[in-house]
């Protein structure tokens, strides 16, 4: 009897949830790298360095996300770093340097799958930058 037919079976469940879980990671990471850009980026850059239009226009400046201790932080408290940053964004430092230069986000509704692909997107951004 053929091997390749008797196998089949046995990793058909495999392979389809395979399929089913790929979209469904890439769907959270365009979430995550989705909310970056379009409420981090101005400040962090697209390569969370601190490099965006208002870095410098920040006191403190933006700080570069990449470090070995931010990395740490990421992985020791995931998702906590980034709620609580956007929850209470540093006093009104935030909201007060956005409004000076004129950048108006829309509200949006936080929930914990954001802040998770949000620090999913922020850890795999760390990660190519090596």
């Amino acid at each position: 009897m053929n091997t390749g037919k008797r196998l089949l079976p046995l990793f058909l469940p495999l392979i389809v949830a395979a399929a089913i879980i790929t979209p469904l990671s890439t769907a959270q990471a365009g979430n995550g790298e989705a909310l970056f850009m379009g409420r981090c980026a101005m400040c962090h850059g697209a390569d969370i360095k601190g490099t965006g239009p208002l870095a410098r226009k920040s006191d403190p400046p933006t700080p570069d996300l990449t470090t070995p201790a931010f990395k740490r932080r990421l992985a020791e408290y995931p998702g906590v770093i980034v709620s609580s940053v956007i929850l209470r964004p540093n006093g009104d430092l935030i909201p007060r340097t956005l409004k000076e230069n004129g950048y108006k986000l829309p509200p949006h509704a936080w929930s914990v799958k954001d802040f998770r692909d949000l620090n999913d997107y922020m850890v795999a951004v760390i990660n190519r930058s090596k």
